[in-house]
């Protein structure tokens, strides 16, 4: 191989390394940054199940969510954090893979679980009760685990003092 034709192979190989990196930055979030990844934990009758999950406490992180992103392992997750407890809905626009959407109080006691989401549905899937956080999962994770509604989460965000009634 000719030393100009090494070089430019060099430099294909660096192109598509930089584009295929920025492409993965700007998959996380509108400006090409990393969430916090934090621990939480889901506790259910089978037991106490540990995650990492992205915080999205903002804005601009709670719209994008999970859009554009690839599945996600057992393990991990998107806790969004709300101020206040209202009653929630969430879509699966530009989301491609399925998801189960687990909605909370501000005690981290399950609400309401949409399991199995629809990808890149413009469909609504309501919290059916005040939430003020929102834990997204891969689909079918929850009823792996066993979670169900008064279940709770364990998270800093939230209240776990106080019992789950629901």
């Amino acid at each position: 191989m000719s030393l100009a034709r090494g070089y430019a192979v060099v430099a294909l190989v660096a192109t598509l390394l930089v584009t295929g990196a920025c492409g993965a930055q700007d998959a996380r979030t509108p400006g090409g940054q990393s969430l916090p990844i934090e621990p939480l934990t889901v506790v259910t009758a089978q037991g106490s199940f540990d995650f990492d999950v992205e915080i999205a406490d903002e804005e601009p992180e709670r719209q994008r969510g999970m859009m554009y992103r690839p599945p996600l392992a057992d393990d991990r997750g998107m806790l969004f954090q709300y101020p206040e407890a209202a009653e929630r809905g969430f879509w699966m626009l530009n989301t491609p893979s399925s998801l189960d959407i687990v909605y909370l109080d501000p005690q981290g006691c399950i609400i309401s679980i949409a399991a199995h989401t629809t990808p890149y549905t413009e469909s609504t899937y309501p919290s059916r009760g005040a939430a003020n956080g929102v834990l997204e999962v891969r689909a079918g994770r929850m009823g792996e685990i066993g979670a169900q509604p008064g279940d709770r989460v364990r998270h800093p965000f939230f209240d776990t003092d106080a019992p789950c009634d629901h």
